[in-house]
């Protein structure tokens, strides 16, 4: 196994541990659930105290077999890892039942559900899978293609609605806010939280603009090629990743160079290579290696000529 790999088993393992403790932390001291067979479990644990991740191993065992069946063999080894792993850091992480730090719902529903979406998010960002729930939708949405995120969510209403008979309204409640930060926070660290701004500006002195950008902002723009659909007039759209504080600086210029200059900004929810991930050419360098091309550029723009 190289090191990739287990940096991947080590997140996955990582966030097995986060999502459980902050179940055992926050979720069961305060009656509430979670989603999918975890959920189940901790019903089932309230009534008859059979511990939680024994329970979703077992739960977990004819879903596997079916997806093995279904999905394939190299779909279901990575799952197994990540089922296997939740369940054991469930029972592991029981003990901290007694320590439970909050004693009100509405807290214990916010930051429960914020350590469960971190835990949850990070097993998907590493590609794992804790298994349940994510089975079954994808062994549905492969027959019938219904949505992931509709399928799961269908099944959780359904144990909201346990939770509601079994403990009353105002904690299915608590349980549906602790539900909606899990999924919001599990989509937060998925998608990354390296944001920047996407800047589209489309003008008629594009090359101009671009200049500016360069010279007095440091970010690499790109020339995109387009058309007016109305006049059919060619024309150069700029494309730049800013970061948000530099959104204010690039209006300037462009209004000053070009007031009619349209420009639109888009989020980016995650951006990789130079300049953000990896480092990037100082200014300096930048402008230097742009007027060394534009010379090569009218050296042979002037022996064609010739």
């Amino acid at each position: 196994m190289n090191g990739r790999h287990l940096l991947r088993a080590f997140g996955i393992v990582l966030g097995c541990l986060i999502s459980s403790s902050s179940i055992n932390l926050f979720l069961i001291p305060n009656q509430l659930l979670s989603g999918g067979l975890t959920g189940i479990g901790i019903i089932v644990y309230f009534m008859t105290g059979l511990p939680v991740g024994a329970q979703v191993l077992v739960y977990n065992l004819p879903l596997l077999f079916a997806a093995f069946r279904t999905l394939g063999r190299e779909y279901i080894i990575d799952v197994i890892f990540g089922t296997v792993m939740f369940s054991v850091c469930l029972d592991a992480t029981h003990f901290l039942n007694d320590y439970g730090p909050v004693h009100d719902p509405m807290l214990a529903a916010l930051f429960g559900g914020v350590f469960n979406g971190i835990g949850y998010g990070i097993i998907f960002r590493m590609n794992g899978s804790s298994g349940g729930l994510d089975i079954v939708a994808a062994i549905i949405k492969k027959y019938y293609s219904f949505n992931m995120g509709g399928v799961i969510f269908a099944f959780n209403c359904v144990i909201m609605a346990a939770s509601a008979v079994m403990f009353g309204v105002v904690p299915a409640m608590y349980t549906l806010i602790s539900m909606f930060m899990s999924g919001t926070l599990t989509d937060k660290v998925v998608a990354g939280f390296n944001h920047r701004k996407v800047l589209i500006l489309i003008s008629d002195r594009t090359r101009i603009i671009a200049e500016g950008i360069l010279s007095e902002v440091g970010r690499g723009v790109t020339f995109l090629d387009g058309e007016g659909a109305f006049l059919h007039k060619k024309k150069q759209v700029l494309f730049v990743v800013v970061s948000l504080t530099q959104i204010a600086r690039i209006k300037d210029i462009a209004h000053a160079i070009d007031p009619d200059s349209l420009m639109i900004v888009m989020d980016a929810n995650e951006v990789m290579g130079r300049g953000f991930t990896l480092p990037g050419i100082r200014l300096e360098e930048m402008l230097r290696e742009r007027r060394e091309r534009m010379a090569v550029e009218r050296e042979k723009t002037g022996a064609e000529n010739d």
